[in-house]
């Protein structure tokens, strides 16, 4: 399985297809030293984490007085650290019950939202769309009316009657020799070659 998760992570990588991830949440810290919280006011995002870092020697702890939803660390000692993650945007206000004078707020935001692509917009067309009457009383459209066409007008060169088409002249074609049977032809060579042995034959005799 982890294979085939390797394997389709590097085919994303390779065909360049970026990664769908939310936006990685953020964390701050704010420092419990000097009996004092610093820094006194810390804006976040929802999702982001606020770490509380103990470096007096006296022990503090995080006591929400206003706030959204309300929470309490633990009391803390130097070195020790507390967080907490914010989940519904709006301001906290807290303070150390070990030492009330020891006051802060966190300001937390909505998360970034992105707004999906906006679709183009199909442009209507410029052809206006045409809607046959309807008769009154009925929701029926009212047959078309028959568009009436003026009669043509006449010159006095068109209102001349044409004349007779003149009967076309045929083509006399070309009398094409007939050809010669071959068995004619033959029977000629050989009656030649005939008559000419027989007149070698009488020259000798004589």
């Amino acid at each position: 399985m982890r294979r085939a998760a390797l394997a389709v992570a590097g085919l994303l990588v390779f065909l360049n297809v970026p990664f769908a991830s939310p936006a990685a949440a953020a964390t701050q810290q704010v420092m419990m030293q000097g009996y004092a919280y610093s820094p006194a006011a810390s804006t976040v995002r929802v999702g982001d984490t606020v770490t509380w870092m103990q470096h007096d020697e006296a022990p503090h702890d995080v006591v929400t007085t206003s706030a959204p939803v309300a929470f309490r660390s633990p009391q803390l000692s130097a070195g020790q650290s507390w967080s907490y993650t914010f989940r519904q945007p709006g301001t906290y206000q807290y303070y150390c019950s070990v030492h009330p004078d020891m006051r802060a707020s966190v300001t937390v935001l909505p998360a970034p939202t992105t707004a999906p692509p906006t679709a183009p917009s199909k442009q209507a067309s410029t052809a206006p769309r045409t809607t046959p009457p309807r008769t009154a009383g009925t929701g029926t459209p009212a047959a078309a009316a028959p568009a009436t066409t003026p009669p043509p007008t006449t010159s006095p060169a068109a209102a001349a009657p044409a004349t007779a088409p003149q009967p076309a002249v045929q083509q006399a074609t070309a009398a094409t020799p007939a050809t010669l049977d071959p068995m004619l032809l033959v029977a000629g060579l050989v009656t030649g070659i005939a008559v000419l042995c027989l007149l070698l034959l009488s020259s000798r005799r004589a």
